[in-house]
C-alpha cells in the first residue's frame, strides 16, 4: 500500500515549523525519523494532511552538560544516544536501551524525541524516561514549557503535547542506579512486555511498557520496595493493571511477564 497524498514542508527553524503546524491545523504531523510514522501511513493507518520535516532544523541534535542532569536534543538519533560517553556515563540504562532499539537501520534513523511523542505501547524509552523521572521541552505558539513524564503519556500513540506543539529536548537526570529489561519474540522486535527501575535514596520509581495503552507506573511495587526486596516489590509489578491480550500474548502472560521483568530490572538496579 501506498500513503494518501500529503503536502511537505521543511522548516529551517522552530519558530517555522511551529506556524506550519498552526497553518495546516490538525491535518499535519511533525516528522522526525520517520520510523515509526512512515510505515503507519503506508498502512495508511495515518494519513497526515501535511508533513513537517524537522530535519531541516539546525541545534535539535546533540547531548548537553546542565549540571543534575543531562539535556538531550529531540532528533538525536538512537545511534548517537547510544554512543555517548556522558550518557554511557552518568545514565547508562538509556544508552544501553537506545543500543538495542529495533534494528541498526532503525537507530541511525530514529530519534528520541520521535519515540517519545508518538507514545507508542510498547516503545523502550517512554518506560524508561518514567523511571528515571525525566522530562521533555517542548514549544509552541505560547513560547517553551516543559512537561515531566508522569504527565507525558496520555494514552494509545497519545501525548499531552499540543497539536501545534514540538518536542524540542529530552532531560534525563544522572542515575547509575538504574536498568531497562524486557521480553521479545525476536531480538529486534518491539517489546511484548519491558520494565525499567531506577533506584535513588533507597527508594524506586518503576515503569512498564506493554502493559497498558502507555507507558504507566508500577505504583504497587513501588511502594512495596524496600530498598532490597526485588522479589517481593515485583510481585505487585500488576497490581492495579489491566494488561491487554492479543495475537502476541494474553493479559495473564503480560502480568507474569511484568513480575519477572521488574524483579530483573530491580536487581541490576540494585548492582549498579
Amino acid at each position: 500500500m501506498i500513503p494518501t497524498e500529503f503536502a511537505y514542508e521543511r522548516p529551517a527553524t522552530v519558530e517555522e515549523a511551529v506556524a506550519l503546524l498552526e497553518r495546516h491545523g490538525d491535518g499535519a504531523r511533525p516528522l522526525a525519523g520517520g520510523h515509526s510514522l512512515v510505515p503507519m501511513m503506508k498502512l495508511r493507518l495515518a494519513a497526515p494532511e501535511a508533513l513537517i520535516d524537522l530535519s531541516g532544523i539546525p541545534g535539535l541534535a546533540g547531548v548537553r552538560d546542565e549540571g543534575p542532569r543531562i539535556t538531550v536534543g529531540a532528533m538525536t538519533r538512537h545511534a548517537d544516544v547510544a554512543a555517548d560517553p556522558m550518557i554511557m556515563a552518568e545514565c547508562p540504562v538509556v544508552a544501553e536501551t537506545a543500543a538495542n532499539i529495533g534494528d541498526r537501520q532503525v537507530r541511525s534513523r530514529g530519534t528520541i524525541g520521535g519515540s517519545l511523542a508518538h507514545s507508542d505501547p510498547h516503545a523502550d524509552l517512554p518506560a524508561v524516561l518514567l523511571a528515571l523521572g525525566g522530562s521533555v521541552t517542548v514549544q509552541g505558539p505560547s513560547g517553551r514549557r516543559e512537561i515531566a513524564a508522569d504527565d507525558l503519556f496520555v494514552d494509545l500513540l497519545t501525548t499531552s503535547l499540543a497539536d501545534d506543539e514540538i518536542l524540542i529536548a529530552v532531560h534525563l537526570p544522572r542515575n547509575r542506579s538504574a536498568a531497562y529489561e524486557k521480553f521479545a519474540n525476536r531480538a529486534q522486535d518491539w517489546a511484548m512486555v519491558g520494565a525499567a527501575a531506577a533506584i535513588s535514596g533507597g527508594r524506586a520509581r518503576i515503569a512498564l511498557t506493554g502493559m497498558a495503552s502507555h507507558a504507566v507506573r508500577a505504583v504497587a511495587a513501588e511502594q512495596a520496595f524496600d530498598g532490597s526486596n526485588a522479589a517481593a516489590a515485583a510481585a505487585k509489578a500488576a497490581e492495579g493493571l489491566s494488561p491487554p491480550s492479543d495475537t502476541a500474548a494474553s493479559g495473564e502472560f503480560r502480568a507474569h511477564l511484568a513480575t519477572v521483568l521488574v524483579e530483573r530490572a530491580l536487581e541490576a538496579a540494585m548492582a549498579r
